[in-house]
């Protein structure tokens, strides 16, 4: 270096600060950088003139040299502006740092609540830190390779987790509620097991509000039992609040539930009457027929729409009623034709009467008005009515009668949301009709998603062994729907009919990537014990000539990756045994 500098600073109130200057030869400068009173402006300056640069912009006050001395207010300084430019910054950095005065203490945050519930086995909780920071590795290629999505098994673990009555460790609450921050669907099982203590660390970090959304203002909310409590959040909490609040005391006892709500019901906005009223879908009885009949004359439509829909639900409400009869003079067997036959005359009108009972007016864009009419007719008619009309015929005897004039589709698809509203599993399985007929010849309907709500219906044991079949009959490229309504662990013979598909897929010579969305529910749902069965698909098979070049690898790596998911759930149940 050809010199040495050194500083030294003085900043007393309303005293310019001094920089000096001191070259190798001896030679000492003193440079006035400014007055203290100031410092915010005078740090600006420094930085805009470095980033300008010096020759096109000096900082007030920092003339540019000539031969080699740069002055400012009169003082002399050894170098060039630059140099005294860096000078100046590093002394009002020092001057900076000198000046700064701790603030305020901080209250301490209050304590984290005790969390009585049963602490986790240690083998357990090791896979837990797994779960959460799991993310499987890249295969050279970019495909998943044979190792198990540890992100899909996570809502698996947590289940089991809070059906034994464990608590979360303490230091993997911060990875659980980012893991909730990421993905909403593992929200509620993820900050129930996370606990009050939970709901402790996310008033500290405003990443995780989220977990408060819906709890009282200490982070939880009242006992049900607590009428001062539930009043108090009722009449002062946040929206979000009182919906899980309704909720809640609507869980616990539903006659409170209902006359917590109407206790406020004429004041509320409208958007709100409806997310209210929809709360009232849990514990639904004919104890509220009363109150949502008086809902029908309520202003929004919406509302209106939604209390008819309830009370629809309730068949031996007025409603119910009222609707049957509209039903009945519209439907009912074609006594001209030669075959039993059902005949159809769709609504001309829709009167005051039947928008009162909920029926929309107008209809969505694409949709006749009749054909709107009567589908929101037949939907909310008791299904009840239905035998009596058509000689006492059984449901499956009902739904497989002709239909005259095209209104087939229509009336099914109406039956199909009455099975569904009603949860009435006979006309379900009618409307669902044998598995082995092709579902756009079936008796009901043949949208996939539909016949998912209808299988929702029956008993798990019976869903099972309806899709099983189904599969044996048509495949897997239409049973993906229909799967994810399956109780899990699959039950036989659902099992063997998945695995049996694929292992007739890998047969067949096609890329497993059509069948990607099956094989991840297999991952999730099939039982640990299907690993048996399993292995001898690991292998690759030889390859023919007619089948897609590398197939046969790619089958080989998805039903590895299966056995390896199956037995590390295996494992993870083992871990999460019942505390004694």
């Amino acid at each position: 270096m050809d010199t040495a500098t050194t500083t030294s600073a003085t900043a007393a109130p309303g005293v310019a600060d001094t920089v000096t200057v001191r070259s190798t030869g001896g030679d000492e400068g003193r440079t006035t950088v400014g007055s203290s009173a100031a410092p915010d402006r005078l740090w600006e300056e420094l930085v805009t003139s470095a980033l300008l640069g010096t020759d096109r912009r000096a900082p007030t006050g920092l003339t540019r040299p000539t031969g080699g001395e740069a002055t400012e207010g009169g003082s002399t300084a050894v170098g060039d502006t630059a140099g005294a430019l860096l000078d100046a910054a590093a002394l009002h950095t020092v001057r900076r740092r000198a000046g700064l005065r701790p603030g305020p203490a901080a209250p301490p945050p209050e304590p984290a609540p005790e969390d009585p519930r049963v602490p986790l086995p240690e083998a357990a909780r090791r896979r837990l830190d797994q779960l959460l920071a799991g993310r499987t590795a890249p295969s050279p290629a970019g495909r998943r390779g044979a190792a198990p999505d540890l992100a899909e098994l996570l809502p698996q673990w947590l289940a089991l987790a809070e059906g034994h009555g464990y608590k979360a460790p303490a230091a993997a609450l911060p990875a659980l509620l980012d893991a909730a921050r990421a993905r909403t669907d593992l929200r509620p099982s993820a900050l129930r097991f996370a606990g009050p203590r939970g709901l402790w660390l996310a008033r500290l970090n405003p990443e995780w509000r989220f977990a408060l959304r819906g709890t009282g203002a200490a982070g939880a909310l009242p006992s049900p039992r607590d009428a001062e409590g539930v009043r108090a959040l009722w009449d002062e909490g946040l929206f979000a609040e009182r919906v899980a609040l309704l909720a809640a005391v609507r869980n616990d006892d539903p006659a409170a539930g209902l006359a917590l709500l109407a206790s406020t019901w004429a004041t509320e906005r409208a958007e709100d009457r409806l997310m209210f009223l929809d709360s009232l879908r849990a514990g639904l009885s004919g104890a509220d027929e009363e109150f949502l009949e008086a809902a029908l004359g309520d202003r929004s439509r919406n509302v209106r729409a939604t209390a008819s829909e309830l009370l629809s639900a309730l068949p031996a409400s007025a409603l119910a009623g009222r609707m049957a009869a509209r039903a009945l003079t519209c439907v009912g067997l074609d006594r001209t034709a030669d075959v039993p036959t059902i005949g159809v005359e769709a609504p001309h009108e829709c009167d005051a009467a039947m928008r009162r009972d909920g029926v929309v007016a107008v209809p969505p864009a694409g949709r006749g008005e009749r054909s709107w009419w009567l589908g929101r007719i037949v939907e909310s008619a008791p299904l009840s009515c239905w035998p009596a009309r058509f000689g006492g015929r059984a449901p499956e005897e009902i739904v497989a009668l002709p239909v005259a004039d095209g209104w087939r589709d229509e009336l099914h698809a109406a039956w199909c949301r009455a099975a569904v509203r009603q949860r009435d599993a006979d006309w379900s399985r009618a409307l669902l009709g044998p598995p082995a007929i092709p579902p756009a010849t079936g008796p009901g309907t043949s949208s996939l998603a539909e016949r998912a709500r209808l299988l929702s219906m029956l008993s798990p044991e019976e869903r099972a062994l309806w899709v099983a079949r189904f599969v044996a009959a048509h495949g897997l490229s239409e049973a993906f729907q229909l799967l994810g309504v399956c109780a899990v662990p699959w039950a036989e013979p659902l099992g063997e009919a998945v695995i049996d598909a694929l292992d007739i897929a890998r047969e067949a010579g096609g890329y497993p990537w059509s069948f990607s969305g099956v094989m991840g529910l297999a991952e999730r749902c099939l039982a640990p014990e299907a690993v048996g069965r399993l292995e001898p698909l690991t292998a690759r098979p030889d390859e023919a000539e007619d089948i897609v070049p590398g197939a046969g690898g790619y089958w080989s790596e998805a039903f590895r990756r299966l056995v390896s998911t199956l037995r590390l759930r295996a494992s993870i149940r083992a871990e999460l045994t019942p505390p004694a």
